[in-house]
Parts: C-alpha cells; sequence; structure tokens
C-alpha cells in the first residue's frame, strides 16, 4: 500500500466514524420536522408482556414510542412526555435516578411533571396522560 492510499482510506474512515458519532445527537423529526411542541392527538397502548416493553418494567427505565418517551419512575408509577426537547428538539432520555429527563446534547433538564429545571430550554414539555390496566400501558393526550 502507497502512502497516498493509506492516507486515502484513513481519511474514509474518519469521516464514517464522524458520522456515526453525530447520529447520537441528530434532532427528533418524528414529532413532526423538528417540532419542539410534541406530538398531538397521542392515542397508544403498550404490552408489559412484550420484549420490546421491558425497559418500562424497572423503575428507572424508559423507552421512545409515537414521539413519547414513556417512563417509570423510581417510585413505580408511569410518566409520559414528548420526546424532544424544547429547545432545540433534539432526542431526550430519562434519568430515573436523577427523576428527570434530561438533553444530552444541550444540557436542558425536565421534571417528572415536565417544567423546566434548567436551560436553555424556556418551554415545559408535552405531558401525557397513562393509565396501567392489568400488562397494557395506554399512553394518550
Amino acid at each position: 500500500m502507497t502512502r497516498k492510499e493509506f492516507l486515502d482510506s484513513v481519511g474514509i474512515s474518519a469521516v464514517a466514524l464522524t458520522m456515526l458519532g453525530c447520529e447520537a445527537c441528530k434532532k427528533d423529526s418524528s414529532s413532526g420536522s423538528g417540532s419542539t411542541s410534541g406530538p398531538s392527538n397521542v392515542d397508544f397502548t403498550l404490552d408489559l408482556t412484550s420484549s420490546v416493553n421491558t425497559a418500562l418494567l424497572s423503575n428507572g427505565g424508559y423507552l421512545v414510542s409515537n414521539g413519547v418517551i414513556v417512563a417509570r419512575t423510581t417510585a413505580g408509577s408511569y410518566i409520559a412526555v414528548q420526546s424532544s426537547c424544547t429547545h432545540e428538539s433534539y432526542t431526550l432520555i430519562y434519568q430515573g435516578i436523577n427523576s428527570r429527563f434530561y438533553c444530552t446534547n444541550h444540557g436542558a433538564s425536565f421534571s417528572n411533571t415536565g417544567s423546566v429545571l434548567n436551560g436553555p430550554a424556556s418551554k415545559s414539555l408535552k405531558v401525557y396522560n397513562t393509565t396501567f390496566t392489568g400488562s397494557s400501558l395506554r399512553v394518550y393526550s
């Protein structure tokens, strides 16, 4: 392999790794083309016996479905809010140990009730109703 071929292959690899790394900090388009307001007319049910929903069996666990983060608090209750940050629509995570929704991109955080704990976000999250019956969890507006 010549020096030029080596540098070309290293350059392509670096670009590929950079692109993969940026995938984690992308804006959430599932709630409507970069919307900071969250989806409306939400009404879906999660079967908690399904393997795709097992995160909700543990206190502090969460998952994202239909543009909504559904989480189980450390006290065992279910909560649901929009999955995109109200600052710039980046996807949020739930930190059960801290009882907050957190934007890993700019550091905004929100309480379990969706209110802003710290910026740069200044608008609360849209909160959805939850009803747990048997092994089904309904999330609705």
